[in-house]
């Protein structure tokens, strides 16, 4: 049994005119066919990459995608909640960063490894994407799978880290330490 119906050639409208000609009756199946059709199309469309508004493309096709993505947190870091300087927005009070060490505040780990010279870093794993927790001596802890990294140049000193935290430039500025 099929649900496709068949028509005269000859019909009478609601006027009572005759018209000719073959006229194709509707079935459930092609209106079916024809709505999963459009679905599928949009569900495609919704899932394809757009690589022509980019123009700062990373990726190997062109577009804002990459096979070797950074970790969350490594592109340019916002301040959190520092206040402006004319200089740069401030990341820390110099007083609040002690010599040989660091702190961790907003997004960022800032350390002074040596008297006067500070250096601040994201404060994301460039393992697995973890916030590291804890500074300890020369050491920047990571606890989600023990990576370590120097409080000089944020290279991984230990753990399955293999890349150094990224750095963000920063300048004494008075009593504060500012994004340079």
């Amino acid at each position: 049994m099929t649900d496709v119906q068949t028509r005269a050639d000859v019909e009478t409208t609601s006027a009572g005119e005759q018209t000719a000609g073959p006229r194709l009756a509707g079935s459930r199946r092609v209106v079916l066919a024809g709505a999963g059709a459009l679905g599928a199309g949009c569900l495609l469309a919704a899932c394809g990459t757009d690589t022509s508004g980019s123009s700062s493309s990373t990726g190997a096709n062109g577009g804002d995608f990459s096979d070797n993505p950074k970790p969350a947190g490594s592109a340019t870091a916002p301040a959190g909640d520092a206040a402006d300087s004319s200089s740069g927005t401030v990341l820390a009070a110099v007083s609040d960063v002690p010599e040989g060490g660091g702190i961790i505040k907003g997004d960022y780990v800032i350390t002074q490894p040596e008297a006067g010279t500070f250096k601040a870093f994201s404060k994301i794993c460039t393992h697995q994407g973890c916030p590291v927790t804890k500074i300890d001596g020369t050491n920047i802890f990571c606890p989600c799978h023990n990576s370590t990294f120097d409080i000089s140049d944020g290279s991984p000193t230990g753990g399955p880290a293999t890349k150094a935290l990224p750095e963000t430039k920063v300048k004494k500025d008075g009593d504060n330490i500012v994004a340079a």
